[in-house]
């Protein structure tokens, strides 16, 4: 179906939150509503502080631009701009940002009247990073716990608190978050293969059908998940991956300060070894 054609299937008014008519426009084959410009207005403001900072820095270099939280000294209080002040309000509008995002997602569903499977998706990525700005710092009593904005720096920092527990990979929910994520990859992996070879048969075969697709895992794992059900399979993973990842770094620290290959020392004391 042309694009020209499926706009005017879509373009219909009304599903708004908030803003009515007055925001409920396109431009070009994008909606904007007012969470489409509250998005700009936090997007423009963030990326401008960003550059704000980078221009107070020692450098330009995209690699080693660096805006840091602040000093544990501040705890949970205000801190000057230049010492960690600019990374509390670039956090603002960065939650600000993908908040309206996923809101301006919620309205497109509306007009569109599906579900609400892509800003719910959506929203759990912005759990994932509103746990490592805001959720953990406040458990850990300081923003300084926070991340810092920056290439190498973020880097720096994955690093360090990974020493901090020893062995990282030792955490369970990080054990889960990384199996669910090998498996997300490798379920659409699978599913993408499968119609690729059905949609590309060999010179002079037909185009195979769903039902030979389902035929084709039911003789290789005895089981199908059908068409609809791996999509399903897939967003599944994929949230619980994100879900999980959070969860591996807000129980590092606040729920658990030693090194996690002590943690693993219950399996150990089990009745079943004595």
């Amino acid at each position: 179906m042309a694009m020209l054609s499926f706009e005017r299937k879509y373009r219909v008014r009304g599903g708004t939150l908030l803003g009515g008519d007055l925001f409920d426009f396109w431009v070009g084959p994008f909606y904007v509503g007012f969470f489409g410009v509250l998005t700009i207005f936090f997007s423009f403001l963030g990326t401008a502080l960003i550059l704000y900072g980078a221009s107070q820095g020692p450098t330009w270099n995209l690699w080693q631009i660096n805006i840091a939280p602040p000093d544990l000294k501040y705890g949970l209080g205000l801190a000057p701009l230049m010492e960690g002040g600019l990374w509390q309000v670039i956090t603002i509008c960065a939650i600000g940002a993908f908040g309206s995002w996923a809101l301006r997602e919620v309205e497109i569903c509306r007009k569109l009247g599906m579900g609400y499977h892509v800003p719910f998706a959506f929203s759990v990525a912005i759990f994932a990073y509103v746990t490592l700005v805001v959720i953990r710092p406040v458990l850990l009593g300081a923003w300084g716990h926070g991340f810092p904005y920056g290439i190498l720096s973020h880097l720096d920092w994955v690093s360090n608190v990974g020493y901090q527990f020893l062995h990282f990979h030792y955490n369970p929910a990080h054990m889960i978050a990384v199996s669910l994520f090998f498996t997300t990859t490798f379920a659409l992996a699978l599913h993408g293969s499968l119609i690729l070879s059905a949609t590309n048969p060999g010179k002079g075969e037909v185009v195979k059908s769903p039902e030979y697709e389902d035929t084709f895992f039911r003789d290789i794992i005895g089981y199908s998940v059908g068409t609809l059900g791996i999509h399903r399979l897939g967003l599944f993973l994929a949230l619980a991956a994100g879900f999980f990842s959070a969860v591996c770094i807000v129980i590092s620290g606040p729920f658990w300060s030693r090194g996690w290959p002590e943690w693993w020392g219950w399996w150990l004391r089990l009745p079943i070894w004595s």
